[in-house]
């Protein structure tokens, strides 16, 4: 997340889901697929599931992302009741009246807080969503949403981040190894992989999904890709998730319980030299009388940081870069310009 992602001010601020009786025209989505919104169990696709623990984990997890992009993991070592106590966190943040939740209103320059979602501003229809973003520590934010008992839920939140940052520094070393990246040429890459020369960016997105009156008629996440090396989601909902495949169109995942998905981001498609790609994707409304919820963490690098593709040095097959050369923040505001699309922006 930084300040180019973000959409402008007069879009910040989300409905008050609590009072709505009828969809505005703010929200209203025309000429939606409708069949895209069916449940129907034998359409739905199961993308690869991986366990941590598996000798040939690197391998897994490099097929995974360069056929789909994506993959469920198991045994990412998460405890449930980390997960469920961090979920609950987030139930309680959502419930709380529109007018606590405004205290921490995300400000211009500082993605932190309470939001709309950043994609926003590629859109003239907004999303039927609201959402809070978590950078570094809550203490700040958490003061003002639980003036007298904000830190339990500060340490529940933390810790939660702490495990999430481990995993993911597990992960990309899996992922690099894949690529045959070495140790020495990962820290040239990624300086901040080193404890000594820095420290990964990384924001922890909680999203909210609130019941609708007609569900036909919005959209929760509209088509995005990720601007992170990678993004760990745990999906406290059973169907939604979509992904875009160009042969057919887009696809409802099914989802496996116990489970993180990991889905490709733009840098680290930029990184892979197009080996992996950051797979479009979206979330659809469906019929519930609950709130439904999930928790994105986006693993990236910092800004200052130059994202180019590795080319096998040594290789038999001469590899050409695809991608030039882009600096972290340069890619934000890239990205913001056209709409979304950064990737084709950058392609050589």
């Amino acid at each position: 997340m930084s300040e180019e992602e973000l959409p402008p001010a007069s879009q910040l601020i989300p409905l008050d889901f609590s009072s709505v009786q009828t969809i505005p025209e703010s929200h209203l989505w025309p000429n939606l697929d409708e069949s895209s919104r069916k449940i129907e169990p034998d359409k739905m696709v199961s993308i690869p599931v991986v366990d941590l623990n598996n000798d040939n984990v690197s391998e897994l997890i490099g097929k995974a992302c360069e056929k789909w992009g994506m993959f469920q993991l198991i045994n990412h070592g998460i405890s449930k009741t980390l997960i469920a106590q961090t979920e609950e966190v987030a139930r309680c943040l959502f419930a709380l009246p529109k007018s606590q939740k405004m205290k921490t209103l995300q400000a211009p320059g500082n993605p932190t807080g309470y939001s709309m979602a950043g994609i926003s501003k590629y859109y003239e229809k907004l999303m039927w969503h609201e959402g809070f973003t978590i950078l570094d520590s809550p203490v700040d934010s958490f003061k003002k949403l639980w003036p007298s008992n904000y830190q339990r839920f500060c340490d529940i939140m933390e810790e939660y981040r702490l495990e999430m940052k481990a995993l993911a520094d597990k992960l990309i070393s899996l992922i690099f190894k894949f690529l045959g990246i070495s140790d020495e040429e990962m820290v040239k890459l990624l300086p901040y992989i080193d404890p000594n020369t820095g420290k990964p960016h990384m924001a922890l997105r909680l999203n909210s999904y609130p019941p609708c009156p007609d569900p036909s008629k919005v959209i929760g996440l509209a088509a995005h890709t990720d601007t992170s090396l990678f993004t760990m989601l745990h999906q406290a909902r059973k169907y939604g998730l979509q992904i875009f495949n160009e042969k057919e169109g887009w696809i409802p995942l099914a989802r496996k319980s116990d489970t993180l998905i990991i889905n490709i981001g733009d840098f680290l498609q930029i990184i892979s030299n197009g080996r992996f790609h950051s797979i479009p994707h979206r979330v659809m409304i469906q019929e519930t009388e609950e709130s439904t919820m999930s928790m994105a963490f986006f693993y990236y690098p910092p800004s200052h940081l130059n994202v180019l593709p590795y080319c096998k040095p040594l290789s038999e097959t001469p590899q050409t870069p695809i991608y030039r050369g882009v600096n972290v923040k340069e890619y934000f505001a890239i990205k913001a310009k056209h709409s979304g699309k950064g990737i084709p922006a950058i392609t050589i």
